[in-house]
């Protein structure tokens, strides 16, 4: 039996991809993609490989997750070097955990290949730090969260000194806004959001919680970098507490720009 390998690609730049999971697609006789994954990585994939996507268009699913756990099980009786290549990080939102349980319980052999999860490449593309001894001493990776796959996340639990990177917004930002606000986020603390960090299409716009109701969506895929350190005056911005502190202050507006 072949190995499957959780490959992945990184944020959108094709050189961002890690030199294990290049070669890997340069050898691998099947892939298995996300709709996603850019082009410039796709062409990585040795000529004579397949390439299957298997990925959401449009937000519909081509296959159900059990259909893609099975493609990747029976695959490896036919193909040495199987790929199961995903946006970003495997372990980040890529499902990775019911894959490396079918694979286990199926007996596959199998390797994570980990790439650059998209909140690392939007924050490098923003030029911010996800943690600043200033500002920030804790990152929570989390989705915006619409349907009954899971619990919303709980807001409140966001602390003066969190950075909250949020996964897949959707294209309605007054309702992440209201979600915010209604967790007790100050109005004032400052958002950056990345569409298609690190790749051609790259665009960067900065807000505040309150003004994200008034932004235009951008295209997906997208993600939000909440906290003090979505500024571009951290030094100046650590200076300041949310209401509710003891000292009383919250974010200054100024400080958003």
């Amino acid at each position: 039996m072949g190995k499957v390998h959780l490959v992945g690609a990184g944020p959108g730049d094709p050189e961002l991809l890690t030199v294990r999971a290049a070669r890997l697609l340069a050898r691998a006789s099947i892939v298995f993609h996300d709709s996603l994954v850019g082009r410039g990585i796709l062409q990585l994939i040795g000529r004579e490989a397949e390439a299957i996507d298997v990925g959401k268009r449009c937000g519909r699913k081509l296959l159900t997750q059990d259909e893609i756990n099975s493609l990747l099980v029976s695959a490896t009786a036919k193909h040495d070097v199987v790929i199961r290549l995903k946006g970003g990080d495997p372990l980040i939102f890529g499902r990775a955990g019911e894959e490396i349980e079918a694979l286990r319980n199926a007996g596959v052999d199998f390797e994570v290949v980990p790439g650059i999860t998209a909140a690392l490449g939007a924050a490098a593309a923003a030029g911010i730090s996800l943690t600043d001894r200033r500002a920030a001493s804790q990152v929570v990776i989390s989705t915006f969260s619409r349907g009954t796959e899971g619990a919303p996340m709980d807001f409140s639990a966001i602390t003066s000194t969190t950075t909250l990177a949020l996964y897949m917004p959707g294209p309605d930002y007054a309702e992440v806004a209201h979600r915010l606000l209604e967790g007790g986020l100050p109005d004032d603390l400052p958002c950056v959001i990345v569409s298609n960090a690190t790749g051609a299409g790259q665009q960067i716009r900065w807000t505040s919680v309150a003004q994200l109701a008034h932004e235009e969506e951008l295209p997906a895929p997208a993600l939000m970098i909440v906290g003090r350190v979505a500024s571009r005056k951290v030094q100046e911005i650590s200076k300041a507490f949310w209401r509710g502190d003891p000292d009383g202050r919250s974010v200054s507006p100024s400080a958003v720009s």
